[in-house]
C-alpha cells in the first residue's frame, strides 16, 4: 500500500467526525537465507435459521459469540456476508471481525510467537485459497509472514526485519503478499520496483529490476507497485503508484493494458469488481474509492467531502451483495459502502480516535473476508496460471 512516507504525520486533521454514521456503541478505552528470499520454517456472519445451508467449515478457533458487539450506531450487520479479517497495524495485531462488530480471533494470542520472534505491524492481511493460512506482510519492517490459521503460529518469514535491501533474502516495503494455491507467495516489492513469486526457498520468478530505475514500462520496469491481485480470466491487476497506473498481465511478463484509474493521486491496490470493471482506493486526503474501465473511464466514484472525508484509504474489496468493503486507514475504521445509496452502511472503529480496546482500531490497513467469501477463495478455480 503505503511507503514509509505516508506517517500519520501526513494527516493535517484537527479532527475527523462521523460520516453518515455517529459514535460507536463502546466506550473509549484511556532472517535471510539465500536464493532470494530470508524464508525461516518456524517450530462470522448474522447468526443462521435454521433453514439456512451451512457454510464451509472454517480453519479458524473462534472466540465465543457474546454480547452485542461494538459498531457505529446505524450500521446493519446485513451489509457483510461473513466476518472480517483486519490488519490493525498500529496495534500490532490481526482481528477477525463479525458482522456484529464481535471479535471472535485474534493474532498473535497467548504463546503465539517463539522465542525471538516478533510480529512487526501488519499492513495486510489475506487467507489462502484453502483457508488453512494467512499471509501477511509487514511494510514497514521489511518481512512477510505465513500464519497457520488452526494453531495461531508462524510457519514461515521472509526478510529481515526491519533492514531494508535488494539483496537475496531481502525486501524494501513488500506489500500485498498473496499465498498461490501451489504454495508460491505473490508480492509487490514497492521500492524495489518488482513483483516476485516466492517459493520457501528463495525467488522463483521476478518482473522488474533492481538495477533501473523505477519507472512504467512493464514488464521490465515498474513504477512502485503496491499490489497484485488476480483477475477471473487468470491474469492480475498491478497497481503502480507513480504516474497513476494499473496494468492487466499474466506472470510470464505479458501485458494487456494499462490505464490511468480517472482523478486519482495515489492509486492503492486495483482489483477486479467484475470482468472489465475495476476498483480501486486513493490514498489520499480526502481519499475516495473509484470503480473504473479498462480505458480508464469512471464507473462509480465515492468521495465525500469535509468532515465526511476518506482518510487514506488503502483497500477496497467488492463484496458478493454488491457493497464495498474499505479499510479506512487514518480514520481508524473499517467501513462497508452501499453503491446503490452511496452511504456508509457498517462501521467498525471510531472516526479518528485510535484505540486497542474492543471497538476500536489503530490505522487499519488492510482486509479480507473469512472464508468462503475470501479473496483467495473467490479467485480460486483461475489463480495460479502461468
Amino acid at each position: 500500500m503505503a511507503v514509509a512516507s505516508r506517517a500519520r504525520a501526513v494527516a493535517s486533521l484537527a479532527a475527523v467526525v462521523a460520516a453518515g454514521l455517529a459514535g460507536c456503541t463502546s466506550p473509549p478505552s484511556p532472517a535471510g537465507q539465500a536464493a532470494g528470499a530470508a524464508s525461516t520454517p518456524i517450530r462470522r456472519p448474522p447468526l443462521p435459521s435454521p433453514s439456512a445451508p451451512s457454510r464451509p467449515a472454517s480453519a479458524f478457533r473462534l472466540l465465543p459469540a457474546r454480547g452485542a458487539g461494538h459498531l457505529a450506531a446505524g450500521s446493519d450487520p446485513g451489509a457483510l456476508p461473513g466476518d472480517v479479517l483486519i490488519a490493525d497495524e498500529d496495534n500490532r495485531r490481526l482481528l477477525l471481525v463479525d458482522p456484529y462488530g464481535r471479535i471472535r480471533w485474534r493474532f498473535p494470542g497467548p504463546g503465539a510467537l517463539g522465542r525471538g520472534q516478533a510480529f512487526g505491524p501488519p499492513d495486510d492481511a489475506f487467507v489462502s485459497p484453502d483457508g488453512r493460512s494467512i499471509v501477511a506482510t509487514q511494510e514497514q519492517n521489511q518481512t512477510i509472514s505465513v500464519i497457520d490459521v488452526a494453531t495461531g503460529r508462524i510457519t514461515r518469514r521472509y526478510g529481515h526485519p526491519g533492514v531494508p535491501g535488494s539483496g537475496p533474502g531481502y525486501y524494501y516495503h513488500p506489500d500485498d503478499a498473496l499465498l498461490l494455491p501451489g504454495g508460491q507467495i505473490l508480492v509487490a516489492d514497492i521500492l524495489n520496483c518488482r513483483i516476485l513469486l516466492l517459493s520457501a526457498w528463495g525467488i522463483t520468478r521476478q518482473l522488474g529490476s533492481t538495477s533501473i530505475a523505477c519507472a512504467h514500462e512493464p514488464p521490465r520496469q515498474f513504477a512502485q507497485p503496491n499490489g497484485a491481485f488476480p483477475l477471473t480470466d487468470g491474469h492480475y491487476l498491478i497497481t503502480e503508484i507513480l504516474g497513476d497506473w494499473v496494468d492487466e498481465m499474466s506472470l510470464d511478463g505479458h501485458v494487456y493494458w494499462s490505464a490511468h484509474p480517472p482523478g486519482v493521486s495515489y492509486p492503492s491496490d486495483a482489483n477486479e469488481v467484475s470482468p472489465g470493471r475495476y476498483i480501486v482506493a486513493d490514498y489520499s486526503y480526502p481519499g475516495q474509492v473509484v470503480i473504473f474501465s479498462r480505458t480508464g473511464q469512471v464507473v462509480w466514484r465515492f468521495r465525500p467531502a469535509g468532515a465526511a472525508a476518506l482518510n487514506h484509504p488503502s483497500l477496497a474489496l467488492p463484496l458478493p451483495n454488491g457493497n464495498i468493503l474499505v479499510n479506512d486507514d487514518y480514520n481508524d475504521r473499517v467501513i462497508v459502502i452501499s453503491p446503490k445509496t452511496n452511504r456508509i452502511v457498517w462501521q467498525y472503529g471510531h472516526d479518528g480516535v485510535p484505540g486497542r480496546a474492543d471497538g476500536y482500531l489503530d490505522n487499519p490497513d488492510g482486509v479480507d473476508l473469512a472464508p468462503p467469501d475470501s479473496l483467495l477463495m473467490a479467485h480460486a478455480a483461475t489463480i495460479g496460471r502461468p
